[in-house]
């Protein structure tokens, strides 16, 4: 028989699948101040430092980002060696053992990119170890994630004040900076020969419409391709790219491919509009998929930029 509280997170997941909010805390199972709590997904640890949570072990990987000396992502490197929190193995396969060691009160995991499907593919093994709460792959804005975790731990309280800061920064930037005219583009720089683009739908460029930039419709330029994993890039073929990156500004974010120089001496990134009048900005692959401190930095990289 599957103990009480397997069954109560169960019914969390499926309120958190079909509605994206987690309007109730299960009756018994989920400790309502979790104090070890082991993370699956490093997209997650820096929202619940924010959010002043104890992370005992995480996953330490970041979509681009390379770790610092002490193992773990540096925006959020410090706060996770003041805890003393453990980097769970990163490989390809989720180890559950690694998970156990730790002696988690609750596992969090789910969200975007591969330790979301490792995470819904160990379910039944991580929430025999201790109440497992997955957030939805359909969750995409870091806002949405930020409060679902806060939930999940008991800190829903902390979230207004949070979100009044990110406001207030951006408030205070948009009436600082310069927009350039025109549309932008946003370039991902990745492995192989396909260009990438960011559709103007995602969380990037919509953090750059609110501060006054006009994001272009590339998807619809380069023929609405198949949208990748949870729909903020695509791919599409080298012929393509001039016709769907041809705003004169454009923003590259590189996560594991060339950096923007080298891209600039390639004649097919060379001849676009923004490399062309040299108004490409390079930001950090933490301002591809958000976080909270991840947009907060940003906007000051904006700030700085385009004042």
């Amino acid at each position: 028989m599957r103990p009480a509280w397997f069954i109560s997170v169960v019914a969390l997941a499926a309120v958190l699948a079909a509605c994206s909010s987690a309007t109730e805390r299960p009756g018994t199972g989920v400790p309502p101040s979790p104090k070890r709590i082991v993370v699956l997904s490093g997209g997650m640890t820096g929202d619940l430092f924010a959010l002043g949570a104890t992370v005992v072990a995480t996953d330490t990987r970041v979509l681009g980002v390379t770790n610092d000396e002490h193992g773990f992502p540096p925006q959020w490197s410090a706060a996770a060696t003041a805890q003393g929190t453990v980097g769970l193995p990163g490989v390809d396969e989720l180890s559950t053992e690694a998970v156990a060691a730790a002696r988690p009160d609750l596992i969090l995991g789910g969200g975007q990119g591969i330790t979301g499907v490792q995470a819904e593919a160990n379910y039944d093994k991580l929430a025999r170890i201790a109440p497992t709460v997955l957030i939805p792959r359909t969750v995409t804005s870091w806002q949405e994630q930020l409060r679902l975790l806060a939930e999940a731990i008991g800190r829903a309280d902390r979230v207004p004040a949070l979100l009044r800061a990110y406001d207030d920064k951006l408030a205070s930037v948009r009436a600082a900076v310069n927009p350039p005219p025109g549309p932008f583009a946003v370039i991902l720089s990745i492995s192989g020969s396909q260009p990438c683009l960011v559709p103007a739908d995602a969380q990037l460029p919509e953090l750059l419409r609110r501060l006054g930039f006009t994001p272009d419709d590339v998807w619809r330029k380069a023929g609405n391709p198949p949208k990748y994993g949870t729909g903020d890039s695509f791919t599409m073929s080298p012929e393509l790219l001039s016709q769907a990156a041809d705003a004169p500004t454009a923003f590259v974010i590189r996560l594991t491919g060339r950096t923007v120089a080298e891209l600039a001496a390639d004649p097919l990134y060379a001849r676009l509009p923004a490399f062309r009048d040299h108004q490409v900005t390079e930001l950090p692959a933490s301002s591809y998929r958000l976080d909270y401190d991840g947009a907060l930095r940003t906007l000051d990289l904006i700030g700085g930029t385009f004042r």
